[in-house]
């Protein structure tokens, strides 16, 4: 496997190592093969649906609107119709019980190739959960948070039905907000209803026309969403690569604007602490370097990384050892290792004083629900060890151990994985498009729940299997998926390293 090593060792205080197997030449062009068997016969199928043949599914463009603008793409639609469709019963699966380390899902039926699903009204019990963002185990309904959350629910309601600047500023919203600064370790905090639009409506709060926007290429779609709407300027260096970083830094300061060659009023640098879909950790300390010497700000957005890294589960901030206050805007959501929904910005007081009177997600959108906010100050308050145990160092102690661990062995049994060492976002590598249903599908019949990922969610010679660990797995569990279900019959299915 290729090692990511750092550009600048002597910025890291511990040993940093990401692997990323290039995909072997043959298994590419078997992939394109595929993709390219896939299209003949989806153009063979849309030629069939024309003229009548097989029945067409999708919406249309009606008679008599023939000479109107077409409000439905047909070509955009090519993929999804003849390629999405075909495997579209991994995803959506219906799921009901809490989505802790097992679930139950609802089990359903398609009679038409999965245009639609039927519910048979049998319940498929007991299904390892891999696929979950739950990090730290607090997606539960019983114990502390669970107790709590019912509580706030009984004092305050279930919603607000007002924003906070009008009648929904409750006093455990700003209770959250002291408590978020203070675990982060930031001057001020402030919290939103949706992790998606804090990247979304916030980042053009921040910049404008004039401004520099450095983003890392595989940034979420929230924030390359609140990147456009700024109307700054965007320019995109190569994934956890400080050396495109640096070039773009260095002809950003030489050259200035676009044709006036003025200044640019603002460059900010966007990246994430944990990439989703690859299971790699930012290089934060070169980041923050570079970011010092140029003289721009740093956006970090902690989606996946709060809570699921570092000692005191601070994050990549944390795990790094460094100081919050190197970071200028630090973003991170409540929907993963805590259990609940929404997100949060932490910085200076002046930020966040600027962000409250600016922000259209601050401004327009209704307040958290009162005991989803209370199940925040709860589980991190529990992180923390302010509840009086030990609980939280427990669970961390055993995220970090359930990740070794689960990478050790599919490290050890041969299979191509993506990531840091240390990520609990373990992509397993499948590559041909046939593979990501059948591997879905045999893992959901051996009671294991996973998510399987292709084009364009990941390049199109990309295609995976993202293993997310909790600190609610045990053991046994983590041994049944790995060693009892991925060994054997499934293996002939997956590239192996030899």
């Amino acid at each position: 496997a290729n090692q990511n090593v750092p550009y600048n060792t002597s910025l890291y205080k511990r040993p940093y190592v990401e692997s990323f197997e290039e995909t072997p030449l043959l298994v590419a062009v078997l992939t394109y093969m595929g993709y390219g068997i896939l299209t003949v016969f989806g153009y063979l199928r849309d030629f069939l649906r024309h003229w009548n043949i097989e029945k067409c599914h999708v919406a249309k463009e009606r008679a008599e609107q023939k000479d109107f603008v077409p409000l439905y793409q047909d070509f955009e639609n090519f993929y999804t119709r003849n390629l999405y469709m075909r495997i579209r019963d991994n995803w959506n699966r219906p799921i009901c019980s809490v989505p802790g380390a097992k679930m139950d899902l609802v089990q359903r039926v398609s009679p038409d190739y999965n245009w639609t699903f039927q519910h048979t009204g049998k319940v498929v019990k007991d299904v390892i959960n891999m696929g979950s963002y739950n990090y730290l185990g607090f997606a539960e309904n019983n114990g502390a948070c669970a107790e709590a959350s019912l509580q706030a629910t009984h004092k305050y309601g279930v919603g607000v039905s007002s924003t906070r600047c009008e009648m929904g500023n409750l006093n455990i919203h700003e209770e959250m907000e002291q408590l978020v600064a203070r675990f982060l370790g930031v001057e001020s905090a402030m919290a939103f209803g949706m992790g998606f639009a804090t990247n979304s409506m916030n980042i053009p709060a921040l910049t404008g026309k004039g401004c520099l926007i450095l983003s890392d290429e595989l940034n979420h779609a929230s924030l390359v969403l609140g990147a456009r709407l700024s109307g700054s300027t965007i320019r995109v260096f190569k994934h956890n690569n400080m050396q495109s970083l640096e070039k773009l830094l260095r002809d950003a300061i030489v050259h200035g604007q676009p044709r006036t060659h003025r200044p640019w009023k603002k460059i900010l640098i966007v990246v994430e602490g944990i990439y989703s879909m690859e299971g790699s950790i930012v290089r934060l300390p070169e980041v923050i370097a570079l970011k010092k010497r140029y003289k721009a700000y740093l956006y970090l957005d902690e989606a996946h990384s709060i809570g699921a890294l570092g000692p005191n589960g601070r994050g990549v901030v944390d795990y790094f050892g460094l100081d919050p206050k190197d970071v200028d805007i630090m973003m991170g959501t409540f929907t993963k290792s805590f259990g609940a929904a929404g997100g949060y910005i932490g910085g200076k007081k002046d930020l966040i004083d600027y962000l409250r009177k600016h922000s259209h997600s601050a401004l327009y959108a209704t307040s958290m629900s009162p005991p989803v906010v209370q199940q925040i100050i709860t589980s991190m308050k529990i992180i923390m060890g302010e509840d009086g145990t030990k609980l939280g160092a427990d669970r961390l102690r055993q995220l970090s151990e359930n990740t070794i661990y689960f990478r050790q062995r599919l490290r050890e049994m041969g299979f191509i994985i993506y990531g840091n060492n240390d990520s609990p976002v373990v992509p397993l590598m499948l590559y041909m498009p046939a593979k990501i249903g059948a591997f879905g599908r045999e893992m959901l019949k051996r009671n294991i729940g996973t998510v399987v990922v292709g084009f364009p969610a990941t390049p199109i010679i990309e295609s995976r299997a993202r293993f997310c660990i909790s600190a609610a797995h045990t053991r046994e569990m983590l041994d049944k998926v790995s060693l009892q279900s991925i060994t054997v019959p499934i293996c002939p299915l997956l590239p192996r390293i030899f």
